[in-house]
């Protein structure tokens, strides 16, 4: 509907354009009214326009008016205030859309808005060091909601989980289930405090049990001779260091390895199946370490000093970063020859832009708060634009059962999965109850409500709209009484009440919400949009009864409850919740 009026204000703008020539035509803009009570849609052309044609702005705002072709969807025109236009929809304009929703089907509030350009979409991406919690499953839930919503408006979307498959955490988590690995066969020894205890790593030192033998058994006092202490009297980090390198030491590179593979290979698995439970998937796994075998990070660091980015100081390679906007230089290559991670940050998204995407969409933990200003003075240094990076900073969820917060760490083992959750809410209401909220503001995820079969719980509430329908038309075929599409929009001029009128301007609203949905990456308008359409349709069905005596009265209304199940099924698709045929 909202184009509609923008092609009819356009004709009479450039029929306006004719009259005066010399004006430059803004972008045709028409928003929905912020009161109801003025109409459906206003716009502020006559006022952009007042000064260069020399006008009153309301009297241009007649003679745009003045202009507007004759349509039958709209009933009136006004003008308000000092010029703004108002437009009243007529009831053929709402049934027109009504009937495009019958006609389109799933492809209804679909847009070729992004005109095809590549957005790689990187999110989660967890240290594959244990298993998913429930923080990771609001970067799940909102990441694979902001990809439908771009596909769903004309981008081509690459998600990508960006695997940190090197690095000291992959060495603390190999050295832990060595160690669990040295207790199956009677070691006896206090388990580092900055070890990985959860329960997740005494399948994966069975596993390692089970295909090596003893054969990487050490005795206790080697591994733990001469190494400093361990907290509380000492530093966990230095102590944890040592117990990595006395492994490297006892176990030489190759079998160090196998151990390492081990357990990065059956995190990430037990990862991998986790979403894929969870309705999300991903197109491409990006190793960490790839980026130094195809040389990118070499490519950089090479790039970057033979441009003048890049300096030595106190033995260590650092990028001019402060140059280009971040807030100071940060160290590329320390003096030991070891490469931090800002030069893989930097490596990685060149390697983006190298592979032909338009926008690199990064979601990412509230902690990363710097990261966007040095990569892009990366991306910038590296002759690519910095503003093709977009990072969307996600906050964290907090669980609440019983009204009781509980507490969370992946190193103690006392945090609660993502697969645990997901077991005792379900998917749907976990998808939902993740992007209820802005990804900018702390989630409270409320267990209580989420399983509760309540209208104050939004997806029962919304799914229960959906099923409502489909037990209508399930009850149609047990009366044996006759329906199709066709006779339905026929008779869409017989709806009449207030309620039929309420609900319809709100389906029409959905192709403008899944739209600015996309581009302000905002799941969660989605989700609010579907309660207020299941609340409108929920207040016309207690109102009404659907299986009249009257064909064609019975028609219309079949056929209203048909879009406006179409209408929340495609809403709930594009957050990963799905719409049951009963409850």
């Amino acid at each position: 509907m909202k184009k509609q009026i923008e092609g009819l204000l356009a004709e009479a703008l450039a029929a306006l354009h004719a009259q005066f020539p010399q004006i430059v035509m803004p972008e045709t803009r028409v928003e929905r009214a912020r009161d109801p009570r003025h109409g459906d849609f206003a716009t502020n052309a006559a006022l952009l326009l007042a000064k260069p044609a020399g006008m009153n702005p309301r009297e241009l705002a007649e003679r745009i008016v003045a202009l507007l072709p004759q349509s039958e969807m709209i009933e009136s025109v006004s003008i308000a205030g000092p010029g703004f236009i108002n437009f009243r929809l007529g009831k053929r304009a709402f049934e027109e859309e009504t009937a495009a929703i019958l006609a389109q089907g799933e492809a209804y509030g679909r847009s070729e808005l992004g005109a095809g350009r590549r957005v790689l979409l990187e999110f989660v991406s967890a240290n594959p060091t244990g298993p998913l919690h429930v923080g990771h499953g609001r970067h799940a839930a909102y990441g694979a909601s902001v990809g439908n919503l771009l596909e769903a408006t004309g981008y081509r979307v690459h998600r990508e989980y960006y695997v940190n498959d090197a690095g000291r955490q992959m060495d603390i988590l190999a050295a832990s289930v060595w160690l669990r690995y040295l207790e199956a066969f009677g070691a006896q020894f206090a388990f580092p405090a900055n070890g990985y205890r959860g329960g997740y790593i005494q399948p994966i030192a069975d596993k390692l049990v089970a295909r090596e033998h003893d054969r990487l058994r050490r005795p206790v006092e080697d591994v733990f001779a001469n190494l400093p202490p361990d907290a509380p009297e000492g530093d966990k980090d230095e102590y944890i260091d040592a117990v990595v390198a006395r492994m490297r030491e006892l176990l030489g590179d190759a079998d160090y390895r196998a151990v390492h593979g081990l357990g990065l290979d059956e995190i990430l698995a037990d990862i991998r199946d986790d979403l894929a439970d969870f309705g999300v998937t991903f197109d491409e796994w990006f190793p960490e370490r790839s980026l130094t075998d195809l040389g990118l990070v070499a490519e950089c660091i090479d790039r970057l000093k033979s441009d003048g980015h890049a300096y030595e100081k106190e033995g260590a390679l650092w990028f001019r970063a402060s140059e280009l906007g971040d807030e100071k230089d940060r160290v590329l290559v320390r003096d030991n020859g070891q490469t931090t991670y800002i030069a893989s940050d930097i490596a990685y998204h060149l390697g983006k832009r190298q592979r032909g995407h338009d926008v690199l969409l990064d979601i990412l933990g509230a902690d990363h708060h710097g990261y966007v200003a040095r990569v892009r003075a990366g991306l910038e240094a590296m002759g690519e634009p910095p503003d093709s990076l977009e990072v969307r900073l996600v906050q964290f969820a907090i669980l609440y059962r019983g009204g009781e917060k509980v507490q969370m760490s992946t190193r103690s083992g006392e945090f609660v999965t993502l697969r645990e959750l997901r077991e005792e809410v379900g998917n749907d209401a976990a998808r939902l109850f993740y992007v209820l909220r802005s990804n900018e503001q702390h989630l409270d995820f409320d267990l209580e409500l989420a399983k509760s079969r309540s209208n104050e719980n939004p997806v029962y509430y919304i799914q229960y709209a959906h099923a409502r329908v489909r037990s209508v038309f399930r009850q149609l075929v047990e009366k044996d009484l006759p329906w199709s599409t066709a006779d339905g929009i026929a008779q869409l001029h017989r709806l009449s009440s207030d309620h039929e009128r309420v609900l319809m301007a709100t389906l029409g609203r959905f192709p403008e919400v899944v739209e600015l949905s996309a581009a302000n990456r905002a799941p969660q308008n989605v989700v609010h949009y579907l309660r207020e359409l299941a609340q409108d349709f929920h207040t016309w069905y207690n109102a009404e009864t659907f299986l009249v005596d009257d064909a064609a009265l019975r028609a219309a209304r079949l056929a209203l409850a048909e879009a406006t199940r179409q209408v929340i099924a495609n809403g709930l698709a594009l957050v990963g919740v799905n719409a049951p045929e009963s409850m």
